[in-house]
């Protein structure tokens, strides 16, 4: 994301200590459907909700590591850049995280996040 693009905000999305480890959780900002993880390491990943391929619920997929299996077809999705591992292809949009005063935040488009 280029903040110099558009106008970025922070949007507060959840408590710290309601996001398990490796159990995604589906989030609005706007009009926007973000799946929010937090992987063993205590890093958050948040993407694109929806899988490129048949549109499958990526908060609903198994984390293993720094990916998340798609529930429908098994595409292995990297949490870290949204590509779609091969032998498949295809991309979700990744959204910059921050937790501050023990609240999650996600950074989306101004526009995006009135929107809805």
């Amino acid at each position: 994301m280029n903040p110099r693009d558009t106008n970025w905000l922070w949007v507060d999305v959840m408590a710290d200590d309601e996001l398990p480890v490796h159990i995604g959780r589906t989030v609005r900002c706007g009009g926007l459907e973000i799946a929010l993880f937090r992987l063993a390491s205590g890093k958050l990943h948040a993407v694109q909700n929806r899988c490129p391929h048949k549109a499958g619920v990526l908060a609903e997929g198994i984390v293993s590591g720094e990916y998340v299996f798609c529930p429908m077809h098994d595409r292995k999705i990297d949490l870290a850049s949204g590509e779609v591992q091969k032998p498949d292809t295809g991309c979700v949009r990744v959204y910059a995280t921050k937790i501050e005063n023990g609240r999650i935040y996600i950074q989306v488009q101004e526009s995006a996040a009135k929107a809805g």
